[in-house]
This record gives C-alpha cells, structure tokens and sequence, in this order.
C-alpha cells in the first residue's frame, strides 16, 4: 500500500531531482521530463519549474563526444577527466559499461541523472513525451576510480529494438523497479534479455522508495526477489533509492563498484572492433560514430572499414567516456570522430574494424535456446528477427535436428539472413518473433562463415559440437577438402580462438604475448626507462636501439612491443627516443651550470669563447649543452662555436639585411659588421648554408 509521504506527492507536493541533473522538477520521484509531468503534478498544462541546476545545455550531452565537461563537484560519481588520487593509478584505469533494465516510468533515466548529473534523454521527443525513446549516455567515475560508461535504454514495449540494441556488451545491468509499482512486464521482457545475452552481473535498484512506506518496500522485494529466482541476476543485491531525496545511491554506487570488481577485464584481442549505435554530424568536427569498444585498441589516426559496406575511414578524434584520448582500450563507450564519409552514409548495426579483420556474412550456425516461460515454439523455417551487437536484421531459421524446439530446449540451428552483418564466433544474440511480438529465443554463434548443411545429418551435429567444446582447429581444417597451408590454417584458427576469447592473450600484429609475460614485459621495460630518467634527466629519452638491447628482444618482437606500449600510453616515442610519459627535462632554475653557460656565450653575442672554453668555465657538460640544444637556448653552429637563441636570431637577420640589400656577402663583410672574429663568421654562414638559407657562389654568399 502506498504511504502516506507517497499520497501527499501525488497530490501535488514538489519533489528535487538529483543534484546536476536538467531534468524539470515535478510531482513524482523517478518520472521524467516535460510538460505531460508537470500536468500530473498538478501544475497547468505546460507549466514547468525551473531545475535547481543545469549540467549543460550540449545536444550531444552523454554520447562521450566533444564538449566541456561540466562541473558536477555535487553528484555522487566523480568526473572522469578529474586528477585521480588515490584507487586505480590514471594510466591503469579499467573501464566498464553498464545498461539500465526495467519498465517504463519506474525511473531509469533519472536515477542516472542523480548519480551522474547527465540528463541521458537527449532527444526532443523524449522532452516532449516525458519517456525514453531511443538509446541515452552517461559516464562516471565509481570511488575505486574505475570509469563507467552507462547506456539507458528505454522501457516501453515499442521500443524494445532499441532496448536491444543497448545491451549488447555490457559488463553489468542495473535493473530499475519502481517501488510504488513492483515487477511490471517490461521488467520481465528486459530479464530475459539479459538472460539470454548472459550479461556477467548486475544488481537492482528498488526506486521511488519515498513514495511507499516499509511494509509496502518489502512486500515489493519480496517480489523481485522471487522474480529473479532463476534468471541470471539471481543473487543480486536489490539496493532501495530515491533519486528525489537521495537515499541510497551512495550504496548504489557502492555496490556497483563491488560488482565490477569481480568483474574480469576485457582482453585486447588485438583487433578493433566497436558496433555503431549511433551516427551524426557534428559543426566543425564532421562525421561521429559512437558504440562501446568491445574489442581491441583505437588510435587517432588509424584506417577503419566500415564493415559490412566496405568503406574505409580515418580516425580523426576519439572521446572515451567524455574525455579526449589518443589511444582508446576496450570495454568503454567511445565517440569516433572520422573522416572519409558522411553521417548518412553509415548506419546503427554497421561495424568499425581495422581493414581485412572483419567480414560479413548472411550465413550462421548457433546453439540456439527457446525461453523457458516462451509462449511459442521455434519452428523450422520460422521468419524471425536477429538482435546481435547493434544489427536489427530478418531472418530464416533452419533447424538442424528436428521440425521445432520447445520452450526450455535448445538445438543447432542455421540462421539465414536478409543482408550481410558483421559478427565473430561466440557473439551472443537474441532471436524475436515480429507477429506477436515477442522474445523467443537466444544464443551464440558456433561458425559465421558455414557452408549450407543439410538437415538432420549427425556429421553436421558432430561436427558444431566438436567446433562448441573448442575443437576449432580440427572443424576448419574439414572445410578445405582440398587442402589448405598450415599457415592458413593456423591464422584462421588463431583469428576464431582470439575471436572466441579463449585464447587469453596480448597480441600485436602479429605477435603474440601470454598475459603474464606481457606485463612481465612492461614492468621491465618501464623499470629500464625509469632508471634511465633518474641517471640521465637531461635527456629526453632512451635511444630506441639501446631499450631494445636492454630488452633482450629480437627486433621485429621489439618492435611489436615497443608499439602495443605505445598505443597503451605506457611509454611514447620521439625522434627515435623512447621515454615513460611523466618524464619531463628539467632544467635547473637560478645560478645553475645551464644558466652560467648562457651567460658565458652572451657576454660577446657576435664573438663568444668557444664553446669547450664556455663549458669550462660554467661546469656545463655535453648533456646540459644538448638540453640548452633542444630546449632552443641555444644554436651550435660547429663543434667550437654556439651563439645563444637571441644572438642567432639577430644574426640571421643581420645576413638577410645585407644579401637583400648588397646581393651578396662575403666572410670579410659580415666580419665586418658582426664586429667578430673570422671563426664564428665563418661557422655561422656554413651552418645557414647547412640550413639551407644562403649558398655559397665562388667567396660569395646569396640567399636560396
């Protein structure tokens, strides 16, 4: 029964909504924006109430894409592109995504306002309506410093596509209850779901908590409780919240970060691979693509195709959770920013993938298995509809043992499709019936490259089983019956087993690591170049050659390694020096040997002492000449003469001013007007000749 706190709100009494949220502030906890709720609250039709504050106004605002993130000092999960204290270091950083789950109007997109500040429904309509139509973004950074990313995904029967379309990939569910309403349909529908997709974990967030008292909180776990009995989430925690007075969501987050803990990181197949959920142009940036990172690593700058179309493009700008990154690890939602074709060129359901990685199909064997509590059976040659990563596509199913599968049964099926798709081996999916619409069935794919099997043939049902218990190796090998090269065979096999995650390994390229002896790798490597740093702190890195012998390495695993590294932010590269990123030269402030060097070749700007004399008499030694070098303090014009940054710069001036004015110059005029020996005249005009500003003619010298 609801309470009486819960009565005198649905009468018209005024509730907050989360700190940093935009939402518009109504009668009812967990209800979403727009006028239509300010109706209910007893407001005049549109009629709205100023929010307490906003996070911003961007459009984009939770596709992770392109703008300032906001000040949201005041919510609950900490902003991501924060200096980190304490937790997980910054470069060590795991990042996890996670869905909402639930019927509609039992407040998922609120409570991910209060917890993140982010409004996650971006859309006019989604304003206009008061509900969730399409996929909505958010991102925070849990106490223990892990990023999270967080796709809402609405809750109406209408919009299941969509639902679907969002819960691919997840690391872990949140799963919305309303308390005043208990477990509704949707509820059920979006537990299958995750049933079927095998999501790793997840936990219940029992919301609207003000509007119901005690007994009625318990009656309504009591529900969830027995709900979740026998479904994936069954020993999930069910975390009692309300997004209007607060309550709970520190243990929500909390709990969400005891989830995740026991949450195994994602491995780096080596092989990029992000499913687009969404498409757009963006003034000044261009086109932008958004998914989560399942797979492997991004770079700015690397060639994609856009699989199954063909097209190529080039990265141009990533955001990983709302912050800008070079270098972009799986298992985080990521906005792309590319180059080479336009936003209606690329659709939901397309796939981003390093060229040659990925190919299509329209062929696929999967374990299939029918919902328990299904209505319906699968029948063979059933039209169907095939959610798999982002893709909405048609279907045929032929069944490979029998004429039907049962409700709680399973069997080999072939699934014919409409169009080509992009998938991988052991990719989960979830089969639906368009006419009554309805979640049928679910499972992952065995093969997508078979070749057409016939019907009830126990070779066929041998043969995925064989392929299912991982005999990879030997399925592939019976598709070439006229042979084929180990090399072939092993690279098939190794691309499906990685595919398959089976395979626990860091690979680049073509190289592969065991995890262990990966970090063994790492750890020695940045131990080198940390040591290096504290010997050598005027050097800006490593000679590459020098790490590589220090690596013990041969040099093509040297230089797979020295990338994947790279690509990691472990270490980054510069003209030909390798260094660890918080290395930085410092150069000594006040009178130091740097300083009384400068002073040395400034005394006479045009005629210095030469520059072993200078060293002498300042205590400078080869390595500070070379900081001065890099850092521009200095030119060396020879191996005896250097002039200091604003000496040189006059004197190129001096030689410009009189080529244009004269035609020419020679050693004795600009001897002349330098007030200098022949010595630094003479380095000065073969250092311009080196740098390719004047050239000699006879005794002569003009300007290029």
């Amino acid at each position: 029964m609801v309470g009486q706190a819960g009565r005198a709100r649905s009468a018209g009494q005024i509730g907050r909504v989360g700190v940093g949220g935009r939402r518009w502030i109504t009668a009812r906890s967990g209800s979403s924006d727009g006028p239509a709720r300010a109706g209910r609250a007893g407001l005049p039709a549109g009629q709205r109430i100023a929010p307490r504050r906003t996070a911003g106004a961007c459009p984009h605002r939770g596709s992770g894409l392109l703008h300032r993130r906001q000040d949201r000092s005041q919510g609950r999960g900490r902003s991501a592109d924060r200096r980190h204290r304490g937790g997980i270091p910054r470069r060590h950083v795991v990042s996890f995504v996670i869905g909402t789950a639930g019927h509609i109007d039992h407040g998922k997109s609120t409570l991910i306002t209060a917890l993140t500040g982010i409004d996650p429904d971006r859309l006019a309509e989604e304003k206009r309506r008061g509900m969730t139509i399409d996929l909505g973004f958010a991102h925070l950074e849990l106490p223990s410093g892990r990023e999270v990313g967080i796709i809402d995904v609405p809750g109406h029967a209408r919009f299941i596509r969509n639902m679907l379309a969002g819960v691919h990939g997840l690391d872990a569910v949140i799963l919305v209850v309303a308390a005043d309403e208990g477990v509704r349909p949707q509820t059920l529908e979006h537990l299958q779901i995750i049933d079927l997709l095998e999501v790793p974990s997840g936990l219940v967030a029992l919301t609207k908590i003000d509007l119901v008292e005690a007994e009625w909180q318990q009656m309504v776990m009591a529900e969830v409780v027995s709900t979740l009995e026998k479904s994936v989430l069954s020993r999930a925690r069910i975390v009692p919240v309300s997004a209007v007075t607060r309550q709970g969501l520190d243990e929500l987050l909390a709990a969400l970060d005891g989830i995740l803990a026991g949450t195994k990181e994602r491995i780096d197949v080596g092989r990029a691979r992000l499913p687009i959920d969404r498409a757009f142009s963006m003034s000044g940036f261009g086109t932008v693509l958004t998914g989560t990172l399942v797979d492997g690593v991004l770079s700015v700058g690397d060639e994609l195709e856009i699989v199954p179309r063909g097209r190529t493009v080039r990265v141009r700008g990533l955001q990983q959770h709302g912050r800008k990154v070079d270098v972009a690890s799986p298992g985080g939602r990521l906005a792309v920013n590319v180059t080479g074709m336009e936003k209606d060129e690329v659709a939901r359901g397309d796939v981003l993938a390093p060229p040659g990685t990925l190919s299509s199909t329209r062929r696929l064997d999967a374990m299939v298995r029918v919902l328990a509590d299904s209505p319906r059976s699968l029948r063979h040659g059933a039209g169907l509809t095939l959610h798999t990563g982002t893709v909405e596509i048609g279907c045929r199913a032929v069944l490979l043992e029998k004429d039907s599968i049962e409700p709680g049964e399973q069997g080999w099926v072939q699934l014919y499709l409409e169009r080509p798709i992009a998938a991988r081996a052991d990719d989960r999916f979830v089969l639906r019936m368009p006419s009554p619409s309805l979640t049928l069935a679910g499972g992952r794919f065995a093969d997508v490259a078979p070749r057409k099997h016939p019907r009830h043939d126990a070779a066929v049902r041998e043969s995925l089983e064989r392929r299912a218990a991982g005999s990879v190796l030997a399925e592939e090998l019976r598709k070439y019956p006229r042979g084929v090269s180990v090399a072939s065979l092993l690279k098939a096999t190794l691309s499906m087993e990685a595919d398959a995650g089976t395979l626990e390994a860091r690979r680049i390229n073509d190289w592969l690591w065991a995890p262990e002896h990966w970090r063994a790798l790492s750890q020695r490597i940045t131990d080198e170049l940390a040591a290096y740093h504290a010997a050598h702190p005027l050097r800006p890195g490593m000679p590459r050659e020098e790490l590589r012998s220090r690596s013990g390495l041969p040099p093509a695993a040297f230089a797979a390694a020295l990338r994947g590294l790279i690509d990691d932010g472990t270490l980054h590269e510069r003209d030909g020096e390798v260094a660890l990123p918080s290395h930085h030269v410092a150069m000594e402030t006040g009178e130091g040997p740097a300083s009384r060097l400068v002073e040395e070749l400034a005394r006479d700007r045009f005629a210095p002492p030469s520059l072993v004399e200078a060293m002498q008499r300042s205590g400078a030694g080869v390595e500070v000449v070379r900081a001065l070098e890099r850092r521009g303090d200095l030119v060396r014009l020879s191996d005896e003469v250097a002039f200091t940054r604003e000496a040189y710069a006059d004197a190129v001036a001096l030689v410009k001013e009189m080529v244009e004015t004269q035609g020419s110059i020679t050693v004795a005029q600009l001897r002349d007007r330098m007030g200098a020996s022949r010595r630094p005249v003479l380095a000065l005009l073969e250092h311009l000749d080196a740098q390719r500003i004047t050239r000699r003619v006879g005794d002569a010298r003009v300007l290029r």
